[in-house]
């Protein structure tokens, strides 16, 4: 039974680590998107397109 409440212990503390790396790298800019912003200046002619779509039609 002791060895349950060892892995258990264990467990939570891998758990924890890995939420606390986690935090760490989001506050970092690890998920930051650097992509879509070099890719949206090819979709900008739909957006206006829409948009005079848009306001024809009010």
């Amino acid at each position: 039974m002791s060895v349950i409440y060892l892995l258990l212990t264990i467990s939570i503390l891998v758990a924890i680590l890995f939420f606390i790396a986690f935090i760490y790298s989001v506050k970092t800019g690890q998920f930051d998107d650097s992509y879509t912003p070099s890719v949206r200046m090819l979709f900008d002619d739909e957006l206006v397109k829409d948009k005079k779509e848009k306001s024809t039609k009010d």
